[in-house]
């Protein structure tokens, strides 16, 4: 391979870069919230009562330079007392509360934690595999 042809097969990995970054970490914030929403079906996560609060956690997707980011969230107002507990604590409303902890979403991230590295080896190899 001579040096223009190097150059033009860099040029061409280069321009996959963003869109793969963007589409892995879609792909991998999706996968975050399946699993937080199956954590926050029952024991030892919270009860599902509605089903409300599991439908509330959201994927808001976002650009930045090559690439993309992603946060997975719930503006659910339990959230926070769910995955952390509300020990011995009165809320705004005067209510009182000792709820322990029902965490859903700290395992749902040490869950899919190691596939994290994976996701993007696979993406590399995607992106220069194809060069």
């Amino acid at each position: 391979m001579d040096l223009d042809e190097l150059a033009d097969r860099l040029e061409e990995a280069a321009a996959r870069v963003g869109p793969e970054v963007e589409r892995t970490v879609h792909r991998q914030a999706m996968l975050l919230r399946g699993r937080i929403r199956a954590n926050a079906s029952g024991r030892p996560g919270p009860n599902v009562i509605t089903g409300q609060y599991r439908s509330s956690w959201e994927i808001d997707a976002f650009p930045v330079p090559h690439g993309g980011g992603a946060e997975v969230g719930t503006n659910a107002p339990q959230g926070r007392r769910l995955e952390f507990g509300f020990f011995d604590m009165t809320d705004s409303l005067g209510r009182h509360y000792f709820q322990p902890p029902f965490p859903h979403v700290g395992p749902a991230v040490d869950a899919l934690s190691p596939g994290y590295e994976h996701a993007f080896r696979q993406a590399l190899d995607d992106i220069f595999g194809g060069a």
